[in-house]
């Protein structure tokens, strides 16, 4: 017990709970000092201004009877018989239509009744006879309808009935009634009236509810008969002999713990008694009753509240044990309180963790709509929980965003791919509604843009082109930002492939002599034409081979500029780069211990060809790479003869009049000396080297083509059929028509 009193923990709920305690003996001895007697009055007040309020609905529902009656005798028809003594049923529906309509204006009537002769009965439903009337449709074990024709008969004053269950002849559909019948002794016509009244709908329009709780109302005509009570088995025959009641005037009187407060109505001279519980008169004792019962309690919510507070300190106990600061000392709910700031630090790192989560998962279900492959039934249905998320409005256009790291860039970026993903979403949100963005790979991304209508691309666009332009310069200074805008599609999922390949598309037929930086898809058009001189090519091939370095780079800006006039698309011109590149490397010197730099310069020049924007930076590319690779050829310039030179001339112009003489000026050397350099170099002399480079091409135009013989032996070089002839049949022992016939064969 006294490890227990040390924590602090257990005493804060014990002094918790005496404060509760404290707060409660206070708001007790406030009501004890008022006393029970004193609300008793108050209450009692109260009840006897509601009562009041009752007994004047209750005078009012009666005169509106009163009423009533006055108007029905107000009918015509003093008589509804004939002179041969039968009833006239014109009138009889008359006064029915009437007395419906009277009838109608007060609900809580049942019905009302009019008869002339005792037998007829006129309703608001109908005739019927006074047999028929209360012995089969109202009847009741206190009254008949002998009783009541009797009772019309007599001479009698306004009688009204005590409340009785009245039911059919089945003893179905009952109803609780008050009859009213009117007076005979006063005759304002010849008709006998009787009121039926549905106690409970006239209770409806009085809320007895109001009353004191265990009072109730009992209403007495002036002949201090029962009519309404609202409780049973109500015996007033001594209370009323004990009573002397004075009508201009309120009465009471207390009887066996009960009180009845007695009001007479000035209108009709009913009596209306008022039961409720009376107050007792040993109040004293009570009221000292009442104060042991506070000390009691006290004493008992302080034993209470002790044993609460041990079995209260359980939780807190293992509470702190959840957080693991059971063995820690100091105040235990300041240790719960850091304990709770632990855990909302470590939900608010979870809940970002999840978000990060969310984003990924997002990010994997947009790109797995872009791979064009069918999923699992399961899969597709997973991923339809996140297409609300992609598809915000009706259509939408697909957006790329590249960014090209700068090498001349006076400083070098920091930012992670997470921090630039989130810096473009807030900036082409900002700029654009209805987008989401998501990192494709390295530094491109993707937006997916919702349009209401396919003519709302353009606003878009110009949008996007604004915001490509301002990151340009802001945001992303030390990168080229480049930018692509598809066609509008339809928001469906299906539509996605189309829109990453209209991307795709832009990204390859882009034009490469173009100085904007956002490509527009359905601006693209197809350029036929490309400059590709093989001429050209093969005196760029030859340039390399004889270390013409400063001829070979004009070369490749002459084809570079002339294909950029042309305005051709940008893989268009990667492929002519691409042979070019190829062509030169040809020239190079592949020794065993050049193979790996080749292979270097060819990957490094391929992946920085792809990633060029536009075609200056296509051109230095290859005008580095001929750099390279002519440094590698260790040309001597001091002997111009080449065997790989020579081949390759000779394979590239093999149609022409290559005389030795043409031969010595291109390789600056003597007709003699370079016939006899060719003879010891090669092992044949020139003329028959070249007869037999030209017809091993002319075999491949009699295998492969329809040319006449005369045709092929110009391509190949001969200026004539006879000495192409002649000269076919002297090397491969056949003349050309009958190689032909053979191969063919």
């Amino acid at each position: 017990m006294i490890r227990l009193i040390a924590n602090r923990g257990l005493l804060q709920i014990f002094f918790a709970l005496q404060l509760v305690i404290g707060i409660m003996f206070i708001f007790n001895y406030m009501v004890y000092k008022n006393s029970i007697s004193g609300i008793y009055e108050k209450v009692t007040e109260n009840n006897r201004m509601v009562v009041k309020n009752i007994i004047q609905s209750f005078d009012s529902s009666f005169a509106s009877i009163n009423n009533l009656m006055f108007n029905i005798h107000a009918l015509p028809y003093g008589q509804i018989s004939n002179s041969e003594g039968k009833n006239d049923m014109e009138k009889v529906i008359a006064l029915q239509d009437s007395l419906a309509t009277m009838v109608s204006t007060l609900d809580f009537v049942e019905d009302a009744i009019i008869t002339y002769d005792y037998n007829l009965a006129i309703t608001t439903q109908g005739t019927s006879s006074m047999e028929a009337l209360f012995d089969r449709k109202y009847t009741t074990d206190k009254y008949n309808s002998g009783f009541w024709t009797n009772f019309i008969r007599s001479e009698h004053d306004f009688t009204v009935f005590p409340a009785e269950i009245y039911s059919d002849i089945n003893g179905a559909h009952k109803r609780n009634l008050i009859v009213a019948v009117d007076s005979s002794k006063i005759r304002m016509s010849n008709k006998k009236l009787m009121v039926l009244i549905d106690v409970n709908k006239m209770l409806n329009g009085i809320d007895l509810k109001t009353m004191m709780p265990g009072a109730s109302l009992i209403v007495l005509n002036e002949n201090r008969n029962v009519i309404l009570s609202t409780e049973k088995d109500l015996d007033l025959v001594n209370i009323l002999n004990d009573v002397y009641f004075n009508p201009s005037s309120e009465a009471s009187l207390t009887h066996k713990n009960y009180e009845y407060n007695f009001y007479k109505s000035e209108s009709n001279g009913f009596i209306y008694i008022n039961k409720l519980p009376y107050q007792f008169q040993n109040i004293d004792s009570v009221s000292n009753a009442n104060l042991w019962i506070m000390y009691g309690a006290i004493v008992l919510a302080v034993v209470l509240s002790a044993l609460l507070s041990i079995y209260l300190y359980r939780p807190v106990k293992n509470i702190l044990q959840l957080f693991g600061g059971s063995n820690k000392k100091g105040n235990d709910f300041i240790k719960i309180h850091s304990g709770i700031l632990k855990v909302q630090r470590e939900n608010e790192s979870l809940k970002s963790q999840m978000n990060l989560v969310d984003e990924e998962i997002r990010r994997g279900v947009f790109l797995q709509t872009l791979d064009g492959y069918t999923h699992s039934r399961e899969y597709e249905m997973q991923m339809q929980n996140h297409y609300a998320y992609l598809f915000q409005c009706r259509h939408f256009v697909m957006a790329a965003i590249h960014l090209i790291p700068q090498e001349d860039a006076g400083e070098e970026t920091n930012l992670s791919v997470e921090q630039i993903t989130e810096m473009i979403r807030s900036g082409v949100q900002e700029s654009i509604d209805h987008a989401v963005v998501f990192h494709e790979e390295h530094l491109q991304f993707l937006a997916l843009i919702g349009i209401e209508h396919p003519s709302d691309r353009k606003k878009v666009l110009k949008s996007f082109e604004s915001y490509i332009k301002q990151t340009q310069r802001d945001a992303f200074a030390s990168f080229r930002v480049w930018g692509c805008v598809s066609r509008a599609f339809e928001s469906k999922i299906s539509n996605c492939r189309e829109g990453y390949q209209d991307i795709q598309n832009g990204f390859l037929y882009r034009n490469v002599n173009t100085k904007e930086w956002v490509t527009d898809t359905e601006a693209i058009r197809f350029v036929p034409d490309i400059h590709f001189p093989l001429q050209k090519l093969e005196k760029l091939s030859n340039c390399l081979l004889t270390g013409k370095t400063d001829e070979a780079m004009d070369i490749v800006d002459t084809i570079i500029e002339e294909n950029a006039s042309l305005r051709i698309h940008h893989h268009q011109m990667v492929h002519i780069a691409q042979t070019m590149f190829f062509i030169m490397l040809r020239q190079a010197n592949a020794s065993e211990e050049n193979r790996q730099e080749l292979f270097r310069i060819e990957t490094e020049f391929i992946g920085k060809l792809h990633d060029a924007f536009n075609y200056q930076e296509i051109r230095a590319l290859l005008i580095d790479g001929l750099r390279r690779i002519a440094a590698m050829r260790n040309y001597d310039p001091k002997s111009k003869l080449n065997p790989a030179f020579i081949s390759q001339y000779i394979e590239l112009h093999y149609m022409e009049n290559l005389y030795l003489d043409h031969m010595a000026e291109v390789l600056d050397t003597s007709s003699k000396y370079f016939s006899n350099y060719f003879k010891k170099t090669f092992g044949v002399n020139y003329v028959e080297y070249l007869n037999k480079v030209r017809l091993s091409h002319a075999r491949e135009y009699l295998k492969n083509t329809d040319l006449s013989i005369a045709e092929i032996g110009e391509k190949t070089g001969y200026t004539n059929s006879s000495t192409f002839t002649t000269t076919f049949k002297k090397y491969c022992g056949v003349s050309p028509s009958e190689y032909r016939k053979k191969t063919a064969n």
